[in-house]
């Protein structure tokens, strides 16, 4: 329940401080936060993988089909790691998506430029 509390709040956070760049990609925060939702665990605690982390990665992926999609998913896997702290492995983070066996044109960091991904 307390992790279900995080990341509704998480995903709160993420479209309240997105809102305005929303009308320009189709992909919201709501999706990206979503489709990642079941990765929370394994982001901040370590363990397994669980496959709806994996399913959540593939989603993700598919939705962000322009340009200004996948900035804005990098925006908000951003603002959610922001969100998260301290909590946040940030190995495991940019770890996810080959360990999902999901190939994304642009490292998961936060010091990623989001501006510059394709």
């Amino acid at each position: 329940m307390e992790g279900l509390l995080k990341l509704s709040t998480l995903v709160i956070v993420c479209m309240l401080v997105t809102a305005p760049m929303a009308s320009e990609a189709a992909i919201s925060c709501g999706a990206v936060t979503g489709s990642l939702g079941q990765c929370y665990n394994y982001l901040t605690r370590g363990g397994f993988i669980p496959r709806g982390c994996c399913s959540g990665v593939q989603r993700l992926n598919s939705l962000a089909r322009t340009t200004r999609d996948r900035q804005q998913a990098c925006r908000c896997i951003q603002g959610a790691a922001r969100a998260l702290g301290s909590r946040l492995n940030a190995g495991r983070a940019a770890r996810l998506p080959g360990a999902c066996r999901v190939r994304i044109s642009y490292p998961i960091s936060a010091r990623t430029n989001c501006n510059t991904v394709r």
